[in-house]
């Protein structure tokens, strides 16, 4: 069956995850004791120890749940024999998933992806003042329809839609009185919910452009290969190889909207009928079962899930 392999954001994080991965494997110990070497930081000790408050912090969370999905990955791949080149039509990752994806075509090396997140998750945090920013979520609304939204509550701030999740999911992200305004307004127009989600910064708008100053200069100096699969790329909703583009496309994601609906309707546009979701959470999974029901969708995070997964891709 055809596979396309995709990696979780965040908002997945947890407390504990990757443990049972790296007790069980020394292939996963080594790739958390090779990103804490990369960040100079204990990083997996606040993974599996927390406080979650920590684990939480943007600068953390973003290198941790890409170390948990190369982590699971490793196992698939020296377990069972699983991998990305020989199993996957496609990679695809969910806002800092995409460098989590990269990473596991081949593009970046895994202490470069470490501290790439390590530095966007820095950005975006400091890229607005605390408090002044505000995602939500809308729910019960089509995009288009949630996206002229945002544009009626803005009248001079900044708010965008943000993520395109899937039908009557997408997430708004700018000004903190521009998102109330739009929450106001989705409600007026029909919308079974809009909700202030908890984040510390408003994600994938324009206020977002001192961070993605900052990754420009980052990506620029550092080595990156052509995937060994294409990625299906955020900003775009189509397959990326060459190296230079995905860099510029990198960037753009910072403040740009993630089309994850789209993504899956190329995938499942081009022949994808099972989608795997490697690292932490099943945020994806769920995902895939609303944008592309006939498709199945798998979680690999966990020893069991590894040998699951192998089972179904070896079919």
């Amino acid at each position: 069956m055809t596979a396309a392999f995709v990696f979780p954001g965040q908002g997945s994080q947890v407390v504990g995850m990757g443990k049972a991965l790296a007790t069980a494997y020394p292939a996963a110990m080594r790739v958390f004791d090779e990103v804490d070497a990369a960040l100079s930081q204990k990083l997996s000790t606040l993974m599996w120890e927390g406080p979650e408050t920590d684990l939480t912090l943007t600068e953390n969370a973003q290198p941790a749940l890409m170390a948990v999905s190369m982590a699971a990955l490793k196992v698939l791949e020296t377990e069972h024999g699983i991998t990305v080149a020989n199993n996957a039509k496609f990679v695809a990752g969910h806002s800092l998933g995409e460098y989590a994806a990269l990473a596991a075509a081949g593009t970046f090396s895994l202490a470069d992806t470490a501290r790439l997140l390590k530095i966007r998750g820095k950005a975006m945090q400091a890229a607005t003042p605390v408090g002044t920013g505000a995602m939500a979520a809308i729910l019960g609304l089509d995009f288009a329809t949630t996206a002229a939204i945002a544009a009626e509550a803005a009248q001079g701030e900044v708010c965008q839609a943000a993520n395109d999740n899937s039908e009557g999911q997408v997430v708004i992200s700018g000004s903190k009185a521009a998102v109330d305004r739009a929450c106001e307004i989705a409600k007026a127009k029909g919308a079974k919910r809009a909700i202030l989600l908890p984040v510390s910064a408003p994600f994938h708008c324009a206020l977002m452009q001192p961070a993605a100053d900052v990754m420009a200069n980052a990506l620029s100096t550092v080595a990156m290969n052509p995937p060994c699969v294409p990625i299906i790329a955020n900003v775009v909703a189509g397959p990326l190889i060459d190296p230079a583009t995905i860099r510029a496309k990198l960037v753009e994601q910072v403040t740009g909207t993630v089309r994850w609906r789209e993504c899956v309707s190329y995938m499942t546009q081009h022949s994808v009928k099972v989608f795997i979701e490697i690292g932490a959470g099943k945020v994806l999974t769920g995902l895939a079962k609303k944008n592309a029901p006939e498709a199945l969708a798998m979680a690999c995070g966990t020893p069991d899930d590894s040998a699951a997964v192998a089972a179904k891709l070896k079919v």
